[in-house]
């Protein structure tokens, strides 16, 4: 049982290790020829976020991840896609947590509701316990 078990972790581990001893993609640290065309790629770059470091963005990560994600931003946009289409496609591929800049969408809602509910509830309550205070004395 143990040497079926080390030897499953060792077809796990392997292909995970293996990952990272691959050459960077083209464009992960290679900019695009044109100023602008790379002006906005790293304007969107800076608002994405490396899945594998979270707090940063994949413009200052020096994650694999961050490298290709990077690369596909900057040949999307040599290709001619615009910067929110590159977004969409980002977050529709890797989710929400992906940008810096959620979208609120029904899925979304509750996060961004939530404060204000509460912000609400605890006007309320604090509205009724100085107003019984005040009865009170008087």
């Amino acid at each position: 049982m143990k040497r079926v078990l080390a030897l499953a972790l060792l077809f796990v581990a392997v292909p995970v290790g293996a990952q990272d001893l691959l050459p960077p993609a083209p464009y992960a640290y290679k900019q695009l020829d044109d100023p602008r065309q790379e002006a906005e790629a790293l304007a969107l770059m800076e608002t994405l976020r490396c899945l594998k470091c979270q707090s940063q963005s994949i413009a200052d990560s020096d994650a694999s991840m961050a490298g290709d994600m990077r690369h596909q931003v900057r040949s999307r946009i040599a290709a001619g896609e615009e910067p929110e289409e590159i977004r969409e496609w980002l977050v529709e591929r890797y989710g929400d947590y992906v940008t810096y800049t959620p979208q609120v969408r029904p899925l979304t809602l509750p996060l961004f509701a939530a404060p204000i509910v509460f912000l609400i509830l605890a006007v309320v309550l604090l509205r009724r316990r100085f107003r019984k205070r005040s009865e009170g004395t008087e």
